[in-house]
């Protein structure tokens, strides 16, 4: 190699001592690995989702990705083992008077190996039929005991009542009996380290969060959530759960991509404490913000207030109560009309703005 083949990257005294230091070839941007005094300098783009690598950590021979934990070996760019194909372009690196030089050019190209797309990167198209509702029971519990539930017995109402007298498809999810990770902040190390489907999803196979992102965003047509009140707020499983649907929020902000359209969000709301408007409120907001529409009077709640902790006459009186009962099946038919409503508009002949987040705020103008 000539003397034009090679970039001076700096004084090699600068990199020394650092295990991962970011640099620049040309417009190129790469980064210094040093480990054990030996100099290696690697692409600073990940193959995954372009994070980037200079702010990664060593792992022995391996740079670890901050965004997603892809691995790369610190000289030769190949992936980790078992995920060889999956490299990032090398460079040549050579000392000389002090200096730290790299060749201008890769030695080593990148590559991608094979890998099959998320059954839930499929395009988003609604399957012909009727009316489909999923519930969503956000009740946390010893599902091998279970116990009784409020929230639970009201939303069981709404769902079999949907079924049996609505005739509409209807399906459960009970939030306690997934086995799902908590949000690990993707998206504070960058938005676009927010993938769709969650990363975490991506990337374990035994995580069950897929199962509720199915559901909302390519099944059913109303969404019907129940939870508790615990301390003045939803459940902790309800707050689990939807910060891991930040990710499909985060689709409309930074990909101007809206993967909710003519859903309907509705809730149930009990409780031995009160702050019911509290916890509607923030239920209301959040599905409102993924893109959520909401039938008039859009959820039920039942609580006798800060004092009421006689557990066992909370769950009484709604066991006895025929005008919960109701209040749970008028819930669920409101919400069955207005989807019934969107879908008849989506299929009659019209005009429509289709943009995501753009639009939306051109909307409000």
């Amino acid at each position: 190699m000539n003397a034009n083949d090679w970039v001076d990257l700096g004084a090699a005294s600068e990199f020394a001592g650092k295990a991962l230091t970011a640099a620049s070839i040309g417009q190129t941007k790469v980064v210094v690995t040093w480990v054990n005094g030996e100099f290696g300098v690697l692409s600073g783009v990940c193959n995954h989702a372009g994070g980037p690598l200079a702010d990664g950590r060593m792992d022995g021979d391996y740079l670890v990705c901050p965004w997603h934990n892809w691995k790369y070996h610190r000289r030769s760019g190949l992936g980790e083992p078992g995920f060889e194909a999956d490299a990032v372009p090398s460079y040549h690196v050579r000392v000389e008077n002090g200096r730290l030089f790299a060749s201008s050019t890769p030695a080593t190209k990148r590559s991608r190996g094979v890998h099959e797309p998320h059954p839930l990167t499929r395009r988003i198209e609604r399957a012909p039929g009727g009316v489909r509702l999923v519930g969503i029971s956000t009740t946390n519990m010893d599902v091998a005991n279970p116990r009784y539930s409020t929230s639970d017995a009201l939303l069981a109402e709404a769902v079999h009542y949907a079924a049996n007298e609505l005739h509409v498809e209807t399906q459960t999810i009970h939030l306690a009996g997934l086995r799902f990770r908590p949000c690990e902040g993707y998206y504070s190390k960058s938005a676009h380290a927010c993938t769709w489907p969650c990363s975490i999803t991506q990337m374990d196979l035994n995580d069950q969060m897929d199962k509720v992102y199915e559901a909302i965003v390519h099944w059913a047509d109303v969404i019907l959530v129940s939870t508790p009140i615990r301390w003045g707020n939803a459940s902790s499983l309800y707050y689990r759960m939807v910060e891991r649907m930040n990710c499909v929020q985060n689709q409309v902000t930074i990909a101007n991509r809206v993967l909710l359209r003519n859903k309907v969000a509705s809730f149930i709301i009990t409780g031995g404490q009160d702050n019911v408007q509290a916890v509607a409120g923030q239920m209301l907001g959040f599905f409102a913000e993924i893109g959520c529409h909401f039938p008039q009077f859009p959820y039920i709640a039942h609580s006798r207030g800060w004092s009421a902790e006689d557990m066992e006459n909370n769950v009484r009186q709604v066991m006895m109560s025929s005008e919960l009962r109701e209040g749970a099946q008028s819930l669920v038919a409101r919400a069955v009309d207005m989807a019934q409503l969107l879908l008849d508009h989506e299929e009659a002949p019209h005009t429509t703005a289709r943009g995501g987040r753009k639009a939306h705020h051109l909307a409000r103008v």
